[in-house]
């Protein structure tokens, strides 16, 4: 099997998150997925085939971390399609088939790749308790993600309070299915993003993400609403760091990167 790994969320490599990328001819069987998967050890590995024409989807499209299959994967997602679309194994367009339902990505004339994703559903909760000492920030609000994403969506109070958050990744670990997001405003918005977030998934085996394409479904429509834009660009403050470019349209969120690949070989087992 051949395998890439490419650096999404970025225009340059070494940074963005990166992700394994297989295209296959057929899923092997679970446990093999999830081996390849541990021992590419990133974020997620992506996992793709070809589909029968004429149907809804193009490709069928699976994503495991180390430890578990998700139902959601941004970053994964684009850097699929950015190997379909550099090595002309599909053109244009591409419909995936997920967990997620059909996803569809489009590559740009600027190189940049748009997916379409379902907006993440948010339900204002109380802060739970625990939760401010387990990232070492006090919340201001709280909101569940819906079952898609499955994190808890926290805002801070301002971006050097996201920026300086030391978890306690195990306690974290309470508050949601997958993780926490943390988010503020943007303290200086002419840097060219309008809201900064980082992101703790220890329930998947990842304690920091270092650009979560899913999360940004949930930063969307919860920055959209407080800032009044459907367009805006969020900056993921991991230390590898990415932009993801969001445009809200009611129950879908569009998000736009680049990806470069980085790796290409064989894997042999």
């Amino acid at each position: 099997m051949r395998i890439r790994i490419v650096d999404a969320f970025t225009d340059r490599p070494f940074a963005g998150n990166p992700a394994g990328v297989l295209l296959l001819d057929a899923f092997p069987d679970d446990d093999r997925l999830q081996k390849v998967a541990m021992e590419v050890n990133h974020a997620e590995t992506a996992f793709a085939h070809r589909l029968p024409e004429g149907g809804e989807a193009d490709w069928a499209l699976r994503w495991f971390t180390p430890v578990a299959e998700v139902a959601m994967c941004g970053h994964a997602t684009l850097a699929t399609a950015h190997v379909l679309a550099t090595t002309g194994a599909h053109r244009g367009p591409v419909r995936f088939a997920t967990r997620s339902g059909v996803l569809i990505a489009t590559p740009r004339e600027d190189g940049s790749i748009t997916l379409d994703f379902p907006t993440a559903p948010l339900t204002e909760v109380g802060v739970p308790d625990g939760v401010a000492e387990a990232l070492g920030a006090e919340p201001r609000t709280a909101f569940d993600t819906g079952p898609n994403v499955g994190d808890l969506l926290v805002e801070l109070a301002d971006e050097k309070a996201v920026r300086g958050l030391t978890p306690d990744h195990k306690a974290l670990a309470a508050y949601s299915s997958r993780g926490v997001i943390a988010t503020a405003r943007a303290e200086d918005p002419s840097r060219g993003y309008d809201f900064v977030s980082r992101c703790f998934f220890p329930n998947v085996g990842i304690d920091e993400d270092p650009v979560t394409g899913s999360a940004h479904t949930a930063l969307a429509p919860y920055w959209s609403a407080r800032l009044g834009s459907a367009e805006l660009t969020g900056l993921q403050a991991s230390p590898r760091s990415g932009r993801v470019r969001t445009e809200l349209r009611d129950d879908r969120t569009l998000l736009s990167g680049r990806a470069v690949t980085v790796i290409e070989g064989d894997l042999l087992a």
